[in-house]
Parts: C-alpha cells; structure tokens; sequence
C-alpha cells in the first residue's frame, strides 16, 4: 500500500486511535487500582509492624523487671533476657488480715526468663528486625531523666514508614491519604515522659 494514499493514512489514524485507547483504558485502571493497592498494602504492612513493636515494648518491660531500666539496643535486651532471671517474692501470711496471728514469712524465687521468651515462641535475636524492611532494624533508645522532680526511665523504639513501604514509601502518595506521611515514625515510647504508649493506639 502506498504511503501516500488516504487508506494508508486511515490506517495509521486506526492505529493511533486504538493505541489511545488502550492507554486510556490503562490509566484509568491504574487509577482505580494503585489507590486501593495503596491502602491494602499499607494496612497490612502497618499491622505487621504493630505487633512487632508490641513485642518489643514487652520485651522491654521484661528487661526492666530484671534490670530495673530498660535496654538501650537489641543486642543487651537479647543478651538479659537468655540470661537472666525474674525475682519472685511469695508472701505466706496476709498482712492486711487483723485477724492473721500466723507470721509473715517471704520467700525469694528466681524464675528464668529465657523459659517466659520460650513459651511465648519468640526468637528474641530477631526482634530488631523490621517486617518488610530488608533487614534494616527498629531505631530504640533509652535514658533516666528527671520528670516532675522524680528520675524516672524513658524508652522509645520506633521505624520511619518509607523503611517498610517498599514502593508505596513515597509522598506521592498522600494523594490517596491526606495523614501520610513516609518520614513519620510508627513508634512507642517517649524519650521526654515516662510513657511507654504506641502510637497507633
């Protein structure tokens, strides 16, 4: 067919017109789709997150009834809780029963922690490790001030969204949620109040 005659040229309009369409149809899907892809994706990474923070935050309060502070990295938190041991005090005899003539006795037990850690089935070296963060490691810090006239412990262990977003770690997209933000840490902890709170609760 020659180049120059109308049927050609009908031809490569056809062409174009189809090839439009098709990237219309594709934009338009892509959309609908990344928005929701987005959202799902978000949701679920979040939560992964969440739960392994949950079981950090645990982790530490372990440590603290050992120590009496808390961890400030994942190597000594690791470390205390394969080694060391939960003090038990029993009391035989109630000290708030006027009738009690029975002698108040206390005896001091010791309580292993790696057999706690077994039984909740955590493997305490990988909780550093952020989900969907290819092997980066939660940000934890921890340090004595003064609160209120008082010297109290304060911990924060927490991770920037863009860490375990992968392709979703992006600012683009606040277009689909206006709270997002890929810097924003998902934390618990305060290292300026004694508070130990998630900030997703």
């Amino acid at each position: 067919m020659d180049r120059n005659t109308p049927g050609f040229m009908r031809l490569i309009i056809n062409i174009l017109l189809v090839l439009g369409i098709l990237l219309g149809i594709y934009l338009l899907y892509t959309s609908i789709q990344e928005p929701i892809a987005f959202n799902a994706e978000k949701a679920k990474r979040e939560t992964a997150v969440i739960e392994k923070l949950s079981k950090i935050r645990q982790a530490q309060e372990m440590y603290r009834s050992i120590t009496g502070h808390y961890a400030k990295n994942f190597d000594t938190l690791s470390y205390v809780l394969k080694t060391g041991n939960f003090m038990i005090i029993q009391a035989f005899g109630d000290p708030d029963d006027p009738t009690n003539t029975e002698k108040i006795r206390r005896d001091t037990l010791f309580k292993s922690a790696k057999d706690s850690i077994n039984l909740l089935g955590w493997n305490v070296d990988s909780l550093q490790y952020v989900p969907y963060g290819q092997g980066k490691i939660f940000n934890m810090q921890a340090d004595t001030l003064t609160y209120q006239s008082t010297m109290v412990d304060v911990v924060e262990v927490g991770v920037a969204r863009k860490v375990f977003m992968g392709k979703f770690g992006d600012k683009r997209f606040a277009k689909y949620d206006d709270s997002w933000d890929p810097e924003a840490l998902l934390k618990f902890g305060n290292m300026y109040a004694p508070n130990t709170s998630g900030n997703w609760e």
